[in-house]
């Protein structure tokens, strides 16, 4: 059994441990409220688009759209986004394992043929891709840092022009969207070639829209629209997430690092008064020995 002076040092350093993880939880969850605001400001933006969308187009025309257009895979991109930092659970290993997972099975002959490359958008993606030596499009760490719709859009555009140009034909996006603090969905989903919307408008059939500019104009413009906010809202959903499970996880760390506590002082007293038992019995027996 260990000695008070060992069990004292290590109850210092526990609680110690402790007031780091309560400020960082705290530093999280001031993040968390500024990012959720974000992403909660842009969802109805990003989803009355997809409604508009939905609306005025029709199969024929989502077929005739080049950014829609379905052609044989033979070159993937595959963007990962995660955080910058670590302490933050499982949230980064579920990217890495989503990807990992698509490797081995729905890519595997074409990551044999070194026919993926990845973008990393978050030091720790941008990490694991070296480590893995896979083959780099770019990484993008400063938008989880400092998000902006203006950088995000460019590599979109880029994306969108590598796919117009037939210098990939499948673009694929991993990332974890914001629930709430606790919960984080992962999210494997394709960004290009535009998938049909799927939501439901026969309500909406017999409607004569009145369009300005005109309809196929009016198609192109929107969008390039559609596909930035698209992975605009991916980063900044990320974002959220990330300081959610960093809150939850320093959260779950505080509350054993006091139980943990707990334990130490309940061990010190047991040991302390073991100690003092020990005494008294070498007081007695030695006054005894004296007496005799």
């Amino acid at each position: 059994m260990a000695n008070l002076k060992e069990i004292r040092i290590r109850i210092a350093s526990v609680q110690s441990t402790q007031k780091i993880t309560s400020a960082m939880k705290m530093v999280s969850a001031a993040k968390l409220r500024r990012a959720q605001i974000a992403i909660q400001k842009l969802r109805p933006f990003a989803n009355k688009l997809n409604d508009i969308f939905s609306h005025i187009t029709t199969a024929e025309e989502n077929e005739t759209n080049p950014l829609a257009e379905i052609r044989p895979v033979e070159n993937v991109i595959i963007v990962l986004i995660a955080s910058n930092k670590g302490l933050c659970g499982g949230f980064n290993n579920t990217v890495i394992k989503e990807c990992e997972s698509l490797l081995k099975s729905q890519y595997s002959a074409l990551y044999q043929k070194e026919k993926i490359q990845f973008i990393g958008i978050g030091k720790r993606m941008s990490d694991y891709i070296r480590t893995k030596k896979y083959p780099v499009y770019g990484f993008y760490d400063e938008f989880t840092s400092a998000p902006s719709y203006e950088s995000i859009s460019h590599l979109a555009e880029e994306l969108m022009d590598k796919f117009t140009g037939k210098k990939v034909d499948k673009v694929i996006i991993i990332y974890n969207e914001f629930k709430n603090a606790a919960t984080q969905i992962l999210i494997n989903t394709q960004y290009l070639p535009i998938q049909s919307a799927q939501n439901d408008t026969s309500n909406l059939k017999n409607i004569d829209y009145i369009f300005e500019p005109e309809k196929t104009k009016l198609y192109e413009m929107i969008m390039p629209k559609i596909m930035k906010i698209k992975l605009y809202k991916a980063v900044l959903d990320s974002i959220a997430s990330e300081h959610g499970a960093r809150m939850t996880a320093m959260h779950k760390a505080t509350e054993n690092a006091d139980e943990l506590i707990k334990e130490l002082n309940l061990t010190y007293n047991k040991v302390r008064q073991s100690s003092i038992t020990n005494e008294i019995i070498e007081i007695v027996s030695g006054a005894e020995a004296l007496n005799s």
